[in-house]
Parts: C-alpha cells; structure tokens; sequence
C-alpha cells in the first residue's frame, strides 16, 4: 500500500508544470532621427510578467554583425501593462548601417524569439 501512495504522489507532482510567463518580444518599433547617425528608438515589448521573479529587464538595439548598440534598462515589472512602450534617445546608429535588430530579455529565460529588424532608412522625419 505505502509504494502505491508513493508512486501517486510522485506522479502528481511530476504532473504539475511550473507556470511560465513565455519570452519577452518585440512587437514594434519606431525610429526618429535626431542628429547626425542620432536616432530615438520607441519599441514596444510583450511579455507576461508575474512580478519581481520573472519580468522583461531590457531591450537592445543591435548591429547586423551582432554589436550591442545600445540598451534599454527595464526596471520593474510591467504586469498590468501590457503590451508597454519605452523609449531611447540617442542611439548612435552609423550611416553605412542600412539596418539594426531589436530584441527584448526577461530576467529568466533571456533573449525572446521575437525580434525585429528595422530599415534605417523607414525612420520616421
């Protein structure tokens, strides 16, 4: 009898899968020029943040040669607002550069699967 309640007990918890708040993407972004290779990045991340343990902590702004730009720092959670948008100014972007990526990290799992290649040239006046 005790094996039988063992084997049911382990069976239970071995069926229960930790909750997970997925990866944290990026779902767009705009550019605006603002001085010579200058450029405000407006990206807007989702993410299923549950609290302080598990959140999106930055977003980058990254070199086709894979040459972090720049970074944006998240600094808190953002559970009841989602999707959010944040904001970095004076990204310095050089001209022989026609595009970047960004991509957005959680605090658990790293870099999401949603990234987003954005054309300097599509930048907003």
């Amino acid at each position: 009898m005790r094996l039988r309640e063992l084997l049911l007990g382990l069976s239970m918890i071995v069926g229960v899968a930790p909750a997970t708040a997925g990866s944290a993407d990026v779902i767009a972004v705009k550019i605006t020029p603002t001085g010579l290779e200058l450029y405000r990045f407006d990206v807007t991340v989702r993410h299923a943040d549950t609290g302080w343990d598990h959140y999106a902590d930055k977003w980058e702004v990254i070199s086709p040669e894979g040459q972090v730009l720049a970074t944006r720092t998240l600094l808190h959670p953002h559970v009841a607002e989602q999707p959010f948008t944040r904001s970095l100014s004076r990204v310095r972007v050089p001209n022989s550069m026609s595009h970047v990526v960004v991509r957005a990290h959680d605090n658990v799992d790293g870099y999401g699967n949603g990234s987003k290649r954005v054309t300097i040239s599509d930048a907003a006046e």
